[in-house]
């Protein structure tokens, strides 16, 4: 088939790679306009972006799909679907029916659960044991489309979000190409999503990235996985923010009040409401990211000291 696939971030570049690779034509891609990046706040292109004009394939930036130049130029290109994976706007019906087999989403949850921006992180939040991605058709309402196929992935104890995003990017890419094997062949038809389990993924901000450390151990452990990479899980110290990686909960160590901290040459311990935790890698204002043993080793928290 001649495919317009619509994607933006590092996370759809693998389903872009397997299309491009598979006995379909990717004819166009239709991704975010350039933003600002790095320090200096340079304009740049997507990771999809990048891809595609490496590959030598015609490059679509609509302010917004709406745009009748854009619209018209998806008409004269004329594909039989269009394949999205993390493209970041919604879809209108002006341009859901171009395409004579419509527009087809990789969406990374076994929907009808965690429908929304943010699945995969929500998935790790909630302690879910396992997960996965799933190709649906689009429709106007926010990933209510029947669903063609799903892969299924479990969520390890250890698991951040960029881990397990990881992993469904690489299965889910070959899902992905399955499905539009399926829809030519037309061997596949889409089903349904049950009424039942409903539930809804919105984006995690840094507001929600924040730590309450009177919460369980248990609690503070899912959301710094889930706000791994990003938004970035984070307390205060001494008044400055402390970003936070990954911790890990120590269910026989001494109690600790919350926020309280426990220093020895080799590890620090945080308080929470349950048992203390372990802390990982921490990034103080300004510095670079450094084990939390030798961020204490800098500061010498005393006995007063605690993460708010």
């Amino acid at each position: 088939m001649r495919l317009v696939f619509a994607g933006t971030p590092e996370t759809a570049v693998p389903a872009l790679e397997a299309l491009l690779e598979s006995r379909h034509e990717v004819v166009a891609v239709v991704t975010r306009p350039d933003a600002p990046a790095g320090r200096g706040r340079r304009l740049t292109p997507s990771p999809v972006a990048e891809r595609a004009a490496e590959a030598g394939v015609e490059v679509l930036k609509p302010a917004k799909v709406k745009d009748p130049e854009f619209l018209d130029r998806l008409r004269d290109i004329a594909p039989d679907c269009c394949p999205v994976v993390a493209y970041g706007a919604l879809i209108p019906r002006s341009a859901l029916d171009i395409p004579r087999h419509g527009w087809v989403n990789l969406h990374f949850s076994l929907l009808p659960a965690w429908r929304g921006a943010a699945p995969v992180q929500h998935a790790v939040l909630h302690g879910d044991d396992i997960t996965g991605a799933a190709t649906f058709q689009i429709e106007a309402d926010l990933d209510t489309g029947p669903v063609f196929g799903v892969v299924t992935e479990p969520i390890l104890p250890e698991d951040t979000s960029g881990d397990l995003l990881g992993r469904l990017a690489g299965t889910g890419a070959h899902l992905l190409v399955a499905t539009m094997d399926g829809i030519e062949d037309g061997t596949l038809e889409p089903r349904p999503q049950p009424a039942d389990g409903v539930s809804y993924a919105a984006k995690l901000t840094p507001d929600d990235a924040r730590v309450d450390w009177s919460k369980p151990a248990l609690r503070v452990d899912r959301l710094l996985r889930a706000c791994t990479p990003a938004p970035g899980g984070w307390t205060t110290f001494r008044g400055e923010r402390l970003k936070l990686g990954p911790v890990r909960p120590v269910p026989d160590a001494e109690p600790l009040a919350p926020g309280r901290l426990r220093v020895t040459k080799r590890e620090v311990l945080a308080g929470t409401g349950t048992h203390p935790v372990l802390l990982g890698q921490v990034q103080p204002q300004g510095k670079q990211r450094m084990d939390a043993a030798a961020w204490a080793r800098g500061v010498h928290p005393t006995d007063e000291d605690e993460l708010t």
